[in-house]
């Protein structure tokens, strides 16, 4: 396995980390036998980064990862990073409140969370979204105090913007912001990318395959389940989804002269923008998650990325990345 290390302060990881999210909640329903032998599988494979967040099916995937981790061989479950996110409020049916990012609220988010993962400390800690009531230097000063009685060992942000970063490094080391960034979402290249690479600040890209809308095996009639965040994400709805598929069918076309998958190249792109990014791969299955290790194994070269570019154009998606309510969140698209 391929390593990365998070900024100038933080640990070294695998190239590719597990996104655990979609094993739990927001894409309909998973195995819960198959989650937990794919993140077997992913250890096996030397994958060393696991990324959750505590909100995602209310503990329900910090509570599967700590059985993963207590199930898998000791050479292995101590390889293992966990990066976690926290601060999002939700009630009892579902429903999102909000976010949380107080002092007092960062220390109680952190204790459910170990106790639920079954360790000791947390490896990368960040809020989810900027709490817009909760200055970014209070909240990311808290997890700073538990990086200093040990319970966290770096401190992390998420979808925030270049000012925003700049402050919150200003008041402790940052190793990694964990933003979307895929060949459709290309937003952070502006302005957010400068910044972290100026600061020493890493990339842990999560969508890198567009929560599976470029990775070749999304269709125009794909029935969704319920409960899954695709049915109102703007970009999988009506001609957006079309206009959409058709990028994926230029992608399609480069990746056959590869002789690879859609997923491959698309995973492969990401991979080849930088060191200092770590894509996050949301595999729920096994077979899913043994294509994607396989874009380590994809070279791509100067004719190969401008084919690419060609293929699937800077902002050429059709649809934001989130529906409307959830966009006003992001601290990143300000």
């Amino acid at each position: 396995m391929r390593t990365r290390t998070l900024g100038t302060t933080g640990p070294q990881v695998s190239a590719l980390g597990l996104g655990c999210m979609g094993m739990s909640a927001l894409y309909g329903g998973a195995d819960r036998a198959e989650s937990i032998a794919t993140i077997h599988a992913a250890l096996e494979s030397g994958v060393t980064l696991l990324d959750t967040g505590d909100f995602y099916g209310m503990g329900h995937n910090e509570l599967l990862i700590g059985e993963a981790l207590r199930t898998a061989p000791a050479a292995r479950r101590e390889q293992a990073l966990t990066s976690v996110k926290f601060g999002a409020l939700r009630g009892p049916d579902g429903s999102w409140l909000g976010y949380d990012g107080r002092p007092a609220a960062v220390r109680n988010f952190v204790a459910y969370s170990l106790q639920r993962l079954g360790v000791d400390h947390i490896d990368v800690y960040r809020i989810a979204r900027v709490d817009p009531d909760v200055p970014i230097e209070e909240t990311v000063g808290a997890i700073a105090e538990l990086v200093e009685k040990g319970y966290v060992r770096h401190i992390g942000l998420s979808e925030v913007g270049a000012e925003t970063i700049r402050r919150a490094a200003a008041t402790a080391p940052i190793v990694d912001l964990q933003i979307e960034y895929s060949l459709i979402s290309r937003g952070i290249e502006a302005e957010i990318l400068p910044v972290t690479r100026e600061l020493g600040i890493a990339i842990t890209a999560y969508g890198v395959l567009s929560r599976g809308l470029i990775s070749g095996h999304f269709t125009r009639d794909r029935q969704l389940g319920v409960g899954d965040f695709r049915a109102i994400s703007p970009r999988f709805q009506g001609e957006n989804l079309q206009h959409n598929l058709d990028l994926v069918e230029q992608l399609r076309k480069i990746a056959e002269q590869k002789g690879t998958t859609v997923a491959q190249i698309a995973i492969a792109w990401v991979l080849a923008r930088g060191e200092d990014i770590v894509p996050l791969v949301g595999a729920r299955r096994r077979d899913r998650l043994a294509e994607a290790l396989g874009a380590l194994e994809v070279t791509l070269d100067a004719a190969d990325l401008a084919a690419i570019e060609e293929a699937v154009p800077a902002d050429a998606a059709a649809g934001d990345r989130y529906p409307a309510a959830q966009m006003a969140h992001l601290d990143s698209e300000r």
